[in-house]
């Protein structure tokens, strides 16, 4: 088994990323609230940063197949700060989907271990419907 070691700047990392969700999610609440959404975008991306480390942050962003993604993310983060935040939120969606899509069928495999969640997600309707690559 793989172990993760957990030191202060991962887990630095994952409550900025954690709190980028959560501004995120408040700026869409409040009507797209370009100050709010923006905070978020920042924490997100430094979080993920400090996760994983710059090295593998930017190995991930440039790689060839992700370029469509990354493109689209920043574009959407530069909407959103110049004060287009619904478009800049679209665009930083499509982007995110396209950026980890391959991480999908892991997440799945995620949810399906979680107690209560998990046995909602192995029913056969659910399974079909939702997750199709599993």
């Amino acid at each position: 088994m793989v172990s993760f070691e957990m030191n202060d700047r991962k887990k630095i990392g994952i409550g900025l990323t954690g709190f980028g969700v959560f501004f995120s999610f408040l700026g869409i609440i409040f009507f797209f609230d370009k100050g709010l959404l923006a905070m978020g975008n920042i924490l997100f991306f430094s979080g993920v940063t400090l996760t994983i480390g710059l090295k593998s942050t930017m190995q991930f962003f440039m790689k060839p197949q992700n370029f469509k993604g990354t493109i689209s993310s920043g574009l959407g983060f530069f909407l959103v700060v110049i004060g287009w935040p619904i478009f800049g939120m679209l665009l930083e969606a499509y982007g995110f989907i396209v950026l980890f899509s391959g991480f999908w069928p892991t997440l799945a495999v995620f949810l399906q271990r979680i107690p209560i969640l998990g046995w909602l997600f192995q029913q056969p309707y659910v399974r079909s419907v939702c997750l199709p690559w599993n």
